[in-house]
């Protein structure tokens, strides 16, 4: 299950059910789903740059979205 820092500000859980990614987010040893759409057909090893894009408005130039599981 990739899970990712997005630019220091969340940390977003994304599983692949039932051929779909379901994003989360994850905190506090809770869970919940995020209000967002990953397309199907997106690769595993794209994910980073898509978040990157999806959530530029939230980062710096000091930050970034990184893989962290």
């Amino acid at each position: 299950m990739p899970k990712f820092n997005v630019f220091g500000k969340f940390v977003l859980d994304v599983r692949r059910e039932d051929d779909q990614w379901r994003p989360y987010l994850a905190g506090e040893g809770k869970r919940r789903p995020a209000n967002i759409h990953i397309p199907d057909d997106l690769a595993d090893g794209d994910l980073a740059v898509f978040l990157e894009d999806l959530f530029h408005e939230s980062g710096t130039p000091d930050t970034e979205v990184r893989r962290i599981g």
